[in-house]
């Protein structure tokens, strides 16, 4: 199958950057699209951004889209999330998904990686 592994999350203070990487191994011959996701404590998870593994048709929710840009390098089978002007209220685990089709559920999960922004 594929294994997806996050990194780059951290504490940052309010208005700094991050970028997460999602690196892929395994079957990546199978991923059609990838996306990235959070969860807050005490909320759902929810959407961020997400992109064909091809690199194509970036999109985001649209409260994120202009501070976060997510992108892909087939070469090295790695995602991307580059995040500016952070929040606190952007404090959350972003996780890696993926999936093998254009619809429906993300097939495969990340562990996530805690960012922490401060005030």
């Amino acid at each position: 199958q594929v294994q997806l592994v996050e990194s780059g999350g951290g504490l940052v203070q309010a208005g700094g950057s991050l970028r997460l990487s999602c690196a892929a191994s395994g079957r990546t011959f199978l991923l059609y699209r990838m996306g990235w996701f959070r969860q807050a404590p005490g909320k759902e998870r929810e959407f961020v951004a997400g992109i064909l593994w091809s690199g194509g048709s970036p999109h985001y929710e649209a409260s994120l889209k202009g501070r976060f840009t997510i992108s892909s390098d087939n070469a090295k089978n790695t995602v991307y999330l580059q995040m500016n002007s952070l929040k606190p209220e952007d404090t959350a685990v972003y996780y890696c998904a993926g999936s093998r089709s254009s619809g429906g559920v993300y097939d495969y999960w990340g562990q996530g990686t805690q960012v922490t922004v401060s005030s």
